[in-house]
């Protein structure tokens, strides 16, 4: 696995009737559940663990979603949900997602989120681990 292949990801979800609003098209907080999905898969991915987050209390935290709504999506079909790590800064790594429909190869959301470490018992964020910043900066040099 190549360092660019290790911070990507693309997953697939099929759109079910509780992900949907009383007019019939996914809900939005929906959307938003699919990239915390297709996240968590990245970040474990990358090294992050389950075990390593309890037991340091250290946990990768939303600090700002940006999300464009582009096309609805409905019950039954399926998506792609694709996710990269696009910057790192001191204590902040950004990933850029978007939810696609391969039946007619439409996007129907981009998002850009914020995550932060941050340790949990004191609050306080944590700088990044080395190997994050490596990963991303073996990406950043193709």
């Amino acid at each position: 696995m190549t360092a660019d292949d290790s911070v990507k990801i693309s997953t697939e979800v099929m759109v079910m009737f509780y992900d949907t609003d009383s007019g019939g098209v996914v809900h939005n907080i929906a959307y938003l559940r699919f990239i915390e999905t297709a996240r968590t898969l990245l970040a474990l991915k990358m090294g992050m663990t389950f075990e390593e987050w309890h037991s340091t209390h250290v946990f990768p935290v939303v600090v700002r979603t940006e999300i464009d709504y582009r096309k609805p999506a409905l019950p039954g079909e399926k998506l792609i949900v694709n996710g990269r790590l696009s910057e790192v800064t001191g204590v902040r790594m950004w990933f850029d997602f978007e939810i696609l429909r391969p039946s007619d190869q439409s996007v129907l959301i981009t998002c850009r989120q914020a995550l932060a470490m941050v340790n949990t018992s004191s609050g306080k964020p944590q700088r990044l681990p080395k190997e994050i910043v490596a990963l991303a900066e073996a990406c950043s040099h193709k």
